[in-house]
C-alpha cells in the first residue's frame, strides 16, 4: 500500500467443500512480483480482518488469500460436523485445490498455526510455512491456564485490535467458540511439527504469554531445521501491530536470507502510523469496519465484500506515500 502501482485490489469469494464454506479475501496488487502466493489462517474465533496490514504488505510480493473459516466472521457454522483442527485443515485444503495453489506459503496465527501444521502433515510437498504465535503449550493445555495466559497477553494489545477481536468473537458466538476450544487444547503441535520436512519459521512476540519462549524452545527441539525469531515489544496479536516485522521476516525466510535465530527490534517491526490522515478518513475506516460486521451478522456477503474493499482503499490512501515500502 505504497504507491499507485501497489494499490491493492480486494476480491471476496467463497469456496464450498462437502462439509463447509470458507470466505476467501484475495488481495492482489499490480506491483506483485508473482512469486509463491500467501495463504493466511487466523486463530480461534477471529477473522481475516486481523490481517488488514499484513495482507497488503505481503501482496507487494505475491497474491494473498486470507481465510474466514467456517463459523468465524459470520461464515455459516458447519452442521453435523465436529469443528476440529482436522476439519479446518480440510477447508484450507479445499481452498488450495480450488485455486490450484501448487506452492503456497502458509502462514498461521495462534490456532491458525495448528491448522497450517495439520495441512503440512498431509501435503508434504509444500516448501515453506510460517507459524506466528503458535499454540498450545502442551504443558499448559487447560482452559484455566490458557485463559490466564491470554489475559496476560491482552493487556499488551491496542484498543484498535481489541475492538476487532471483540467484534469477531461476537460473530463467532460463545457456543461455537466453546465447541472449538477443546480441539485447540488437545492438538499436539510439538509432535506434529517433528514429522515435517517443510522449511519452517516460528515467530513470537516478546510479551506473548500464550506462546512462550520456553514453548518455542520445545518446538525447535522437535523441528531443529526451523528458524526461530522474536519481535521486541510485541504480544500475541503480532500480525497486526507488528505486521511490518512479520512481513520482513517472512520474505527474508523465503529468500533464504534469514539467520536461524534472532530478535527484531520493536521500531523495525512496528506498523508505522499513516502518512496521511484526517477526520473523514478515520470515520470512513470505522464505518467500513462496522458495515462489514453488520453485513456479516446479517449474512449479506455482498455487503461484506463492499465494506472490505472500501476499508482497504482507505488504508491505501493513508499509507501510499511509501512508509511501508521503505520499512519493508
Amino acid at each position: 500500500m505504497t504507491s499507485d502501482s501497489g494499490r491493492p485490489e480486494i476480491i471476496v469469494e467463497h469456496v464450498t467443500s462437502p462439509s463447509a464454506t470458507t470466505r476467501v479475501t484475495r488481495v492482489t496488487t499490480t506491483a506483485a512480483a508473482g512469486r509463491e502466493p500467501f495463504v493466511l489462517v487466523a486463530g480461534i474465533g477471529v477473522a481475516a480482518s486481523y490481517f488488514e496490514f499484513l495482507a497488503p504488505t505481503l501482496a507487494q510480493r505475491s497474491d494473498v488469500y486470507a481465510l474466514d473459516l467456517a463459523g468465524f466472521a459470520g461464515v455459516a457454522k458447519p452442521r453435523g460436523r465436529t469443528p476440529s483442527i482436522a476439519f479446518f485443515a480440510d477447508q484450507v485444503e479445499a481452498v488450495l485445490d480450488h485455486y490450484d495453489l501448487a506452492s503456497p506459503v502458509l502462514i498461521g496465527h495462534s490456532m491458525g498455526s495448528q491448522i497450517v501444521t495439520e495441512v503440512l502433515t498431509r501435503r508434504t510437498d509444500l516448501n515453506h510455512a510460517v507459524l506466528v504465535s503458535p499454540v498450545v503449550d502442551e504443558h499448559e493445555a487447560t482452559v484455566f491456564r490458557q485463559a490466564v495466559r491470554f489475559l496476560q497477553s491482552s493487556l499488551r494489545e491496542s484498543l484498535h485490535l481489541a475492538m476487532i477481536a471483540v467484534a469477531a468473537y461476537i460473530l463467532c458466538g460463545p457456543v461455537y467458540f466453546l465447541r472449538v476450544l477443546p480441539h485447540m487444547l488437545r492438538y499436539r503441535i510439538t509432535d506434529a511439527v517433528g514429522t515435517l520436512s517443510t522449511r519452517m519459521l516460528f515467530i513470537r512476540g516478546e510479551h506473548d504469554a500464550t506462546s512462550s519462549r520456553r514453548f518455542h524452545s520445545r518446538l525447535i527441539a522437535a523441528c531443529p531445521t526451523a528458524s526461530r525469531w522474536e519481535i521486541e515489544g510485541a504480544a500475541h496479536s503480532i500480525i497486526n501491530a507488528h505486521a511490518v516485522g512479520v512481513a520482513k521476516l517472512t520474505m527474508r525466510h523465503l529468500d533464504d536470507d534469514l539467520p536461524t535465530k534472532g530478535r527484531m527490534l520493536d521500531e523495525e517491526a512496528l506498523t508505522p502510523p499513516p502518512v496521511r490522515t484526517d477526520l473523514a478518513m478515520i470515520l470512513g475506516a470505522v464505518v467500513a469496519r462496522v458495515r462489514e460486521w453488520v453485513s456479516a451478522l446479517r449474512g449479506d456477503e455482498a455487503g461484506v465484500a463492499e465494506a472490505k474493499e472500501d476499508h482497504a482503499q482507505i488504508l491505501w490512501r493513508a499509507y501510499r506515500a511509501g512508509a511501508w515500502q521503505d520499512r519493508g
